[in-house]
Order: structure tokens, then C-alpha cells, then sequence
């Protein structure tokens, strides 16, 4: 907000100094403006000298002198200008100008924190995509955060987003989850010699087994599946497994708040013919070839370190080949920009799916589509760490972690560490009402300013839409003036979260946002025998719990009024 407005200061002074003749009137680079290290050197601070310095062969001092020899004050926007460094110009803008935007905070209501940056452009987003073979996992739970609060911001900065489940329901894996669903139908269990090698031992393999024995009906996702409750028909207890597992995962996406518009199934591409007819062309193109009695990708014409099997010798695909069917597919649709979240153990994929891409030679542009991937996450109860599920046997759940510390808790503590950083989730912190817990803090700073508003009216003072002018202007105080800079730099961190796919700056944002109002309200007190300044300084805060509320709404998180 405020800093869009200093940087078109900025590109007017060039403009003035290009009809000048004091600077080339060459196309610009963008105006980046950034927020210096030290509150001394001023509000805002920008490097474009410094980029200029080359191109205008003058010395990047020189180049900053022109520009500020241009630069206006924005209709009072900007107090003064310095030089700092070698061509650093700083800006400080003046207190009228922050006091003000308070009041495009009150205008632009619910919608405060949200930008135009995507123009309404397509971007698909899938994430999650977790085979349909058990319960998800904690892993499965963070991608499940960092995908959904992508999305958000997306949308929240102007993209038209479409959200994409694919569904793996076809391999190896699901041949173990059908073989272990008939093993608990036929009587045996884990223990047993007659269990399968690979099969799934957790609890819920004996619960889908009953359902099927039982003839139930399951509804997942687009279609209804009916049990035959023939424990020797293999085919049908994959089919209904699979539909009881993807049924049980949407119901914990359910619960964690997470929805999306498209389920995409592996299977489909075998059916369709997608799958084949990526073979053929890529063959067509000359970039296969025989060996071995396999089909080989000639991946290393596309930057990987050795060529990859396509089909092995036995004629099954390997797991990459209805990967690049599907990216085609997404390409096809029109997204000429798509997200992948996935876990790290994927990176390897990264290369091979865009190898094939670009080997089909069907425009689709090289680094496409790009990828979010996150690293593990270790959860811990007690200090010591937690590695089973009652339900699932083998992991932990993320059912588990929205049963025991809340579906706000669990959503926050993922997403509050950069994506391709180890995180730790400390299950007695998620749980504990202290000022040591990140999203406690956050929401109890939006719950004690709902508390001061009660307390105002008791006493006799309404919170005010918006009081005077001159009200207004007497929020004045070092710390008045730091909130209210803090309250506009909402819309930049969201912009800058969905450019750099980071949703952690915004809980990082929410942390010192609420942070500061606390250490504000304990040196400024609110209710006076001022009524003007009472009056002010609720505006302020009603302004504070509407940027807290819709920061914590783009992340999918509550607001709440008491706690």
C-alpha cells in the first residue's frame, strides 16, 4: 500500500529525469523498494541508482542525486529524502500519510491484505496427492497446510486458482493394500504366516475389511462404490479399498479445512489412453530407444545425469511415465503456470517429469511445471518423540494431531517454518495458553482487543468507524505511529508470501504484529479521561484486530473473540 505509493514517487522522478535529458530514457528496471535495517534511515529504501549506475555510465551516488533532484513529495506523502551508502536513497514518509491509511484500512474492510498482483491469471495447485493406502500421515498434514495456505494467497493476491488431488491408485502399493484388505477378510492377521510380505498392519486395513464383508456403499469423492463381499473377488476389494481410503482421507481434509476442485486418478490415464499415447509420442520424437529389453527416456538430452526406463522388461510402466501423461493433461487444460507441493523425497521426480514434458515438443516451456517441496516433520509429546498411531500402527496421523491440539494449532505449526526446513511439532507447546505458543499469542492478541472493546462500552465509550480528522492525527506517539506501519505492511507480506511460496512470512508478520500490540497496549493506555484520544486510539485498535483477522483468514485460521 504504502510502499506501491512510494514507488511510483520514484518511477515519476525517472520519468522527469529521462524528458530531462539528465538520464537515458531507456526502458527502466522495476522500482523495488525495500524496508532498511534501521528505523533511522527512514521508512522505506530503494537500490535503483545502483541499477541505473551502469547503464548511465555516472557513479551510482550521481545517478541517486538526479533522481531525488525529481522526486515530489506525493501531495505530502513524503517528508524528506536522503543519500546513504554508495546511492541507497531513503525515504521517510510523513505521519499525516500513515495516519491516513488507517482509514483505507477501514475502507477496504474484510479485503485489507488482499492485492490485484495475479490479474485473474489460471494457476493450478496440486498438493497432497497421497496414495490411497491408509490414514494421512503428518507429512501428508504439512503438505496439506503449505498447499492450502498457497492456494489462499493466491487467490488472496488476485489468481484465478483451480486445487488438484491426484490420486496414485494404481502400482504396487495398492496391489499390497488390496492383498492385506483380503488377508483380514479371509481371517488372517499380521501375525500370521499367511500375511502378506508388504501388506498394511494398521488397524484400519481390519475396518475396511468389515465394510466390505458388511456390502457397504462408500461415497469418495465422484463416484459410489458398492462392496461385493466376495473376499476371493481381489479386483473388487481394490476397488472398494481404494474408494474407503480416499473416502477417510477427504474426511481428515475435511476436518483440517482443506477442499479442492479437481480428483485426478492414475488409473484414468490408463483407461483414457493418455498413458500409451505419451509413450508413442515420445518414440515418435526420437527420444526413446530399446535396451535391455526396456524402453529408455533419453532424459540426459534434457539436463539429467542418466537416461531413465520408461517400461521395464516385464511391460509395466515406471511411476514417472503417468506423471508426465498428467502434466500433459494439465497443459492442455490451460494452465500455463502449475504448482506442485510434494515432499522431499519427490525431488527426484522434478527432473525426469520435465525431461519428458520437454521431450513430447508441445510447447510447454522449460522449468514447468514448478515445485514446492517440503521437508519431514518429527513430532514430539514429553520431550521424546512420538512415531505411532493407535489407528494407523506405523505413523502418526493427521487426524491424530487435529484430535489432540485443534485444527488452528495444527494448521499454524505447520506452516510457520520455511517449507524446505525440517520442522518439529511440539505437541505440549500446541496445547499450552502461554505466550510461548506462536498461534496462542496471535489469537489471544485478537480476543483481548475484542475484551477492550467490551471494557470501552461499559464505560461509556462506543468504538468509533472512524472519529475526526483530528482525532486521527493525534496518533502521534513513536508507538501509535510503529502499529499503524505495521497494520499497512499487510498487502506487501502477502504479495511477497505468494511470490517466493512461503506462507511462514505471515506467520512471521502475525507474530510481531501481535507482539507489538501487546507491548503497545501495556505503555498506551486506551481508555482515558481523554475522550478524543480514547476514542483514537480504539479506532487504531479496531483496525489492529481487522488486519489480525484477515491475515489469520488467508492462512485458514480462526480469529477468535474470547478465549
Amino acid at each position: 500500500m504504502m510502499r506501491l505509493r512510494v514507488a511510483a514517487r520514484v518511477e515519476k522522478a525517472l520519468h522527469a529525469a529521462a524528458i530531462a535529458k539528465e538520464l537515458l530514457s531507456c526502458p527502466l528496471p522495476t522500482v523495488i523498494i525495500g524496508i532498511p535495517a534501521h528505523p533511522e534511515h527512514g521508512d522505506f529504501s530503494c537500490n535503483i541508482a545502483m541499477q541505473l549506475s551502469k547503464i548511465e555510465r555516472k557513479a551510482p551516488r550521481t545517478v541517486a542525486e538526479i533522481i531525488c533532484r525529481h522526486l515530489d513529495n506525493g501531495d505530502g506523502v513524503l517528508t524528506k529524502t536522503d543519500i546513504a551508502g554508495p546511492g541507497f536513497i531513503n525515504f521517510y514518509v510523513s505521519p499525516a500519510a500513515w495516519q491516513a491509511s488507517l482509514i483505507e484500512i477501514e475502507s477496504q474492510g474484510d479485503a485489507f491484505g488482499r492485492t490485484h498482483s495475479g490479474a485473474g491469471q489460471k494457476i493450478q495447485v496440486e498438493f497432497v496427492s497421497a496414495n490411497p493406502t491408509g490414514p494421512l500421515h503428518i507429512g501428508h498434514g504439512r503438505g496439506a497446510a503449505i498447499g492450502d495456505s498457497l492456494c489462499r494467497l493466491f487467490s488472496a493476491t488476485g489468481w484465478d486458482v483451480t486445487r488438484e488431488f491426484y490420486y496414485n491408485d494404481s502400482g504396487q502399493q495398492i496391489a499390497n493394500l488390496a492383498l492385506s484388505v483380503q488377508a483380514r477378510c479371509l481371517g488372517v492377521d499380521p501375525d500370521s504366516s499367511a500375511w502378506p510380505s508388504d501388506g498394511y498392519q494398521g488397524e484400519y486395513i481390519k475396518d475396511v475389511a468389515a465394510s466390505y464383508l458388511a456390502r457397504e456403499t462408500i461415497a469418495a469423492d465422484d463416484r459410489n462404490v458398492t462392496a461385493l463381499g466376495d473376499p476371493n473377488d481381489l479386483d473388487a476389494i481394490r476397488n472398494f479399498a481404494v474408494a474407503c481410503l480416499r473416502r477417510e482421507q477427504d474426511l481428515d481434509l475435511k476436518a483440517f479445512d482443506v477442499h479442492f476442485d479437481v480428483f485426478t486418478l492414475e488409473s484414468a490415464l490408463y483407461r483414457s489412453g493418455r498413458v500409451e499415447a505419451v509413450i508413442e509420442r515420445l518414440v515418435k520424437n526420437g527420444h526413446a530407444y530399446e535396451q535391455d529389453g526396456a524402453l529408455w527416456l533419453r532424459t540426459t538430452a534434457f539436463g539429467d545425469d542418466k537416461d531413465r526406463v520408461m517400461r521395464k522388461s516385464d511391460g509395466a510402466y515406471t511411476y514417472f511415465v503417468p506423471d508426465i501423461a498428467y502434466h500433459l493433461a494439465k497443459w492442455e487444460r490451460g494452465f500455463m503456470r502449475v504448482i506442485n507441493e510434494q515432499g522431499s523425497d519427490h525431488h527426484s521426480t522434478i527432473t525426469r517429469v520435465r525431461a519428458g514434458l520437454q521431450a513430447l515438443d508441445c510447447g510447454i516451456p522449460q522449468g514447468w511445471p514448478e515445485y514446492v517441496l517440503h521437508q519431514m516433520v518429527t513430532v514430539m509429546r514429553g520431550g521424546e518423540e512420538v512415531k505411532i498411531s493407535k489407528r494407523a500402527g506405523s505413523y502418526v496421523t493427521l487426524r491424530d494431531l487435529i484430535d489432540e491440539v485443534g485444527r488452528d494449532a495444527t494448521r499454524f505449526f505447520f506452516i510457520m517454518r520455511k517449507p524446505d526446513s525440517q520442522l518439529v511439532f511440539d505437541i505440549d507447546l500446541a496445547k499450552e495458553q502461554s505466550p510461548d505458543n506462536p498461534v496462542y499469542y496471535v489469537q489471544y492478541a485478537h480476543a483481548r482487543i475484542c475484551s477492550i472493546f467490551e471494557n470501552a462500552l461499559e464505560k461509556g465509550f462506543n468504538v468509533p468507524e472512524r472519529p475526526s480528522l483530528p482525532a486521527i492525527t493525534s496518533l502521534s506517539t513513536p508507538e501509535e505511529l510503529q502499529l499503524i506501519k505495521l497494520l499497512s505492511a499487510l498487502p506487501d507480506v502477502v504479495d511477497e508470501s505468494a511470490l517466493h511460496f512461503e506462507p511462514h512470512r505471515l506467520t512471521y508478520y502475525l507474530t510481531e504484529l501481535a507482539g507489538f500490540f501487546h507491548s503497545f497496549y501495556n505503555k498506551c493506555r486506551v481508555i482515558t479521561e481523554d475522550s478524543e484520544l480514547t476514542g483514537a486510539r480504539l479506532y487504531l485498535l479496531k483496525r489492529t484486530a481487522q488486519t489480525l483477522k484477515n491475515a489469520l483468514t488467508i492462512l485458514g485460521i480462526s480469529a477468535p473473540e474470547r478465549m
